[in-house]
């Protein structure tokens, strides 16, 4: 830390052993620690140096934000803008960079944890299946924010892969239907996480058909990551009919010769 810096901190989905060791060094090292009260677990900052100052951010608007983090940077002191989860997906920090560079100031993504691969984990689901699914595509349900033209959530779902819904649990209902429009069925496997790897962490699997009222009856309306795969089926789990070919004894790659098969 030898320029004055803004750090853009991934925090993690929640758990604070879910910070990467550069991100925890650099809220401890920091002048002043920005961060999103509404969803950063402040467990993070038991061990800052003394004289750092601690500031929510959830009630400030924009310029406010870089505001408070030019003043600090052009006095001397660092910055750890802590974001939750990994800033680079729905981090809002586009905007923030853009204005801190027309100050001249240098800024810094520090990679977190993302809140979909923590839900993900915490279900026990791999959500690329060999030979049933390979692909996992990150969106939204449009809501205030318009999507692209060529990003509408039925066209994404009609890929039939592995999709992770971020800030949607309140438009479920709009989700269900662009599923079924795109061609997915009912019995089709979904698993809901709201705040992942926290303690008051709530794992709802259910089905396409019944995704809405499931969430409905468990209460969950925000910080919630919905993901709809086909691999999210427990049956996958169970029936051993999807496997990885990269332990098989008979393949061969650079590291390992494989066993020729007779079967």
């Amino acid at each position: 830390m030898s320029v004055p810096t803004v750090y853009i901190v991934g925090a993690g989905p929640g758990d604070p052993e879910l910070i990467t060791v550069k991100g925890q060094r650099i809220i401890e090292e920091a002048d002043l620690i920005l961060y999103t009260d509404s969803l950063v677990n402040p467990a993070l900052f038991k061990h800052i140096k003394q004289g750092a100052v601690v500031q929510k951010s959830a009630g400030m608007a924009l310029e406010e934000i870089v505001s408070f983090m030019v003043e600090a940077v052009k006095a001397g002191k660092n910055v750890a803008r802590v974001h939750t989860g990994d800033p680079t997906v729905y981090g809002a920090v586009l905007e923030q960079m853009r204005m801190l560079h027309e100050q001249q100031i240098e800024t810094e993504i520090i990679p977190g944890v993302s809140s979909a691969f923590a839900a993900a984990a915490s279900a026990g689901l791999e959500l690329t299946v060999p030979e049933l699914t390979q692909t996992v595509i990150l969106t939204r349900a449009e809501g205030r924010t318009p999507m692209p033209d060529k990003e509408k959530l039925v066209d994404l779902a009609r890929h039939q892969c592995s999709t992770a819904l971020f800030l949607s649990a309140a438009l479920i209902k709009k989700v269900v239907d662009a599923f079924f429009t795109a061609g997915w069925s009912a019995d089709d496997a979904c698993v809901v996480v709201y705040k992942a790897s926290w303690p008051d962490e709530k794992i709802v699997r259910t089905t396409l058909g019944n995704l809405h009222e499931d969430m409905r009856k468990n209460r969950i309306t925000k910080q919630a990551m919905v993901i709809i795969s086909k691999a999210a089926d427990e049956r996958v789990l169970q029936s051993g009919k999807y496997q990885s070919k990269l332990y098989d004894k008979t393949f061969t790659h650079g590291y390992r010769k494989g066993v020729p098969s007779y079967e």
